[in-house]
């Protein structure tokens, strides 16, 4: 079940956040609790950074903006991650597909995000959505650690 984050869910996130299986692929490098929380205020005061519960237990999470103006019909998602303990379960599928149906009825006719080149599980899961790349940043991300870069994908999926 979707619901708006609260700063009460910040260690829950933090946890999905820092998993070893998650990490890769989002903005930041791990970081204790305490750094987090600037990070995780920004999410809440976008007003469109949402939890993802299964039997009371946040389990994904994810964030929906709107573009403005003449983009006025284009969502973003971003910040997205699922609990590496759920995978397979169907979380993903049921969490995104319901971002994506809430942005449909909310009159979205475009709906992108973007991925790491290397991250193949996440690549084929926005394929079988129907999500195709429609661009590539060379050496856009770059993880502490790593000697190179990686390219990030443009996705993109049409409501119609």
């Amino acid at each position: 079940m979707r619901r708006l984050a609260t700063p009460q869910d910040i260690e829950a996130v933090h946890a999905i956040y820092s998993h070893e299986a998650v990490l890769p692929y989002l903005t930041y490098e791990r970081m204790p609790l305490a750094d987090f929380r600037p990070i995780y205020q920004g999410l809440l005061d976008s007003g469109a950074f949402f939890v993802w519960e299964v039997d009371g237990a946040i389990v994904g999470f994810y964030k929906a903006t709107r573009l403005p103006g003449r983009v006025a019909h284009v969502a973003q998602l971003g910040t997205l991650a699922v609990d590496p303990g759920q995978h397979g379960q169907g979380v993903a599928h049921a969490m995104v597909g319901d971002a994506i149906a809430r942005l449909k009825a909310e009159g979205a006719r475009r709906v992108e995000l973007y991925a790491e080149a290397d991250n193949a599980r996440g690549l084929r899961f926005y394929q079988k959505l129907g999500f195709v790349e429609e661009g590539r940043l060379r050496e856009f991300y770059k993880r502490a650690g790593d000697a190179h870069y990686v390219d990030e994908l443009v996705m993109g999926l049409l409501l119609r």
